[in-house]
């Protein structure tokens, strides 16, 4: 319970409240593993809360943003739309349309986690894609808010031998891809924000409730963000990430879940 109220402290500390707060409201996922939750039960977690698009039984964290609204009284339609190991430039050549069926009210999207798998760390392709699939999602829904979500540090791409951040702060990754997406927001007016998820990862690190390294092991009393791979989350990484996005869709303070928060139940 204290690790899981600080996880959510975190979220409100990192997540500025402006967001919708109405009822009937349609959100879209937009992304990858990532979103789906590879590398946890979270993957297949209330499966039947939200729409998967592609038909592959998908929850993630999309499901628990659906557990968190419902929890505190609100409404919202949300739908996943996701392929393993891909950038938004796989959903621009294969899924427009499927994700064009229908006008969305809020959309949150996420490229590939080094920012371009063959040359790591470039925020071109993101900056490109990113601007193109918004400005699509408006020709559906001139009113649509189009929010980008910047990830995490990975940890085998900071400890391990030719990693693209090896031998630097394990927050250098998470504050590259922030930039990134930054670049990204600036350089299209169809873009609402930039919803800081790995910033939250690196609060999480800094404060003591998460371990940094997991090749040297969990601290006794700390968690792991990341899941086997060190590469993908863990369930309290997706947790974070589920909280983070909540606190900018719906305006709300993560807080107001409360101590008796239920998605585990």
């Amino acid at each position: 319970m204290r690790i899981t109220l600080a996880l959510v402290l975190l979220a409100t500390l990192s997540t500025p409240t402006a967001g919708w707060a109405q009822s009937d409201t349609t959100v879209l996922f937009i992304g990858n593993s990532f979103t789906y939750g590879h590398g946890s039960p979270v993957r297949f977690y209330r499966s039947d809360t939200v729409t998967d698009l592609n038909h592959t039984g998908i929850g993630g964290v999309p499901a628990l943003f659906k557990s968190f609204t419902t929890q505190v009284g609100s409404d919202y339609d949300v739908y996943v739309e996701t392929q393993p190991g891909s950038g938004l430039d796989f959903h621009l050549q294969n899924r427009l349309g499927t994700i064009g069926r229908r006008a969305w009210d809020v959309v949150v999207m996420h490229g590939q986690s080094t920012l371009d798998f063959e040359d790591p760390g470039n925020p071109a392709k993101l900056v490109d894609t990113s601007g193109r699939l918004a400005e699509f999602l408006h020709t559906v829904n001139p009113a649509v808010d189009v929010h980008l979500m910047a990830t995490w540090s990975r940890a085998d791409q900071t400890y391990r031998p030719g990693g693209a951040w090896a031998d630097q702060p394990i927050d250098a990754m998470a504050n590259d891809v922030r930039a990134g997406y930054d670049q990204a927001a600036q350089a299209s007016a169809a873009i609402t924000s930039v919803i800081p998820v790995g910033e939250a990862w690196s609060r999480a690190m800094e404060s003591g409730v998460a371990d940094p390294n997991p090749y040297n092991g969990t601290e006794f009393g700390m968690v792991s963000l990341w899941t086997y791979d060190y590469y993908h989350a863990s369930t309290y990484g997706y947790y974070l990430e589920a909280l983070v996005v909540f606190g900018r869709l719906t305006g709300r303070d993560p807080r107001s879940l409360g101590n008796h928060e239920c998605s585990a139940f």
